[in-house]
C-alpha cells in the first residue's frame, strides 16, 4: 500500500539489556546511515538485522559459524557473497534490500572500548561500520583489502567524530 512506511534501516533485536542502557538503536542508526551516505548509497533503499547479545551468545554463534570456541566483538553475515573485483577496490553494490545481519557481544566490547582508553559509543560505532562495511561485500583478507577497509572506517568514523581506530 503506498501509506504503509519504510521499512528502517536497522532492524534491532535487543537480547541484553545493557545494550538499551547504551543507546545500540541510534548508535548503530547514524553509524549505518553515516556508513551508506558516504558510499553514495541510499540508505533508504537499505536494511539489515543487528542483534545485540552478550558474550555467551556470541561464542555460540562464533562456534556454529566459525568454528572458534571464544567469544568475539562483532560476526557478519552477508545476504550476499559481494566481494571487490580487484584487491583493494570497493565492491559491487546492490541497488537496496536486505544486506545481512550483524552481532555485537556486550561484555567483549565494554571491555575493548576500556582497553583502548575509548568509550563505548565510539567502539560500537567503530564496530558497526566495520560490520556494515562486511556485509556490503569488504573484508580484510589480504593487505590490499584490508588497507581499503581500514581507510573506509577511518574516513566515515572521521565524519561521526570519532578518532582513528587502528
Amino acid at each position: 500500500m503506498s501509506g504503509d512506511p519504510e521499512p528502517e534501516l536497522v532492524d534491532s533485536v535487543i537480547e541484553d539489556a545493557r545494550w538499551k542502557t547504551a543507546g545500540l538503536d541510534a548508535l548503530a542508526r547514524d553509524a549505518s546511515r553515516t556508513t551508506l551516505e558516504y558510499l553514495n548509497l541510499d540508505p533508504a533503499a537499505f536494511r539489515f538485522c543487528l542483534l545485540g547479545c552478550d558474550d555467551a551468545r556470541i561464542e555460540a554463534l562464533n562456534r556454529d559459524f566459525r568454528g572458534q570456541r571464544r567469544p568475539t566483538n562483532v560476526l557478519s553475515w552477508p545476504s550476499a557473497s559481494r566481494a571487490p573485483v580487484t584487491p583493494g577496490g570497493d565492491p559491487p553494490f546492490p541497488p537496496g534490500g536486505d544486506l545481512g545481519d550483524i552481532a555485537l557481544a556486550y561484555e567483549t566490547c565494554r571491555r575493548e572500548a576500556a582497553g583502548q582508553g575509548g568509550t563505548l559509543s565510539d567502539h560500537v560505532s567503530h564496530l558497526v561500520v566495520h560490520g556494515l562495511l562486511h556485509l556490503l561485500g569488504y573484508d580484510h583478507t589480504d593487505d590490499r583489502n584490508s588497507e581499503r577497509m581500514e581507510f573506509l572506517e577511518t574516513e566515515i568514523l572521521a565524519t561521526l567524530g570519532i578518532k582513528r581506530p587502528y
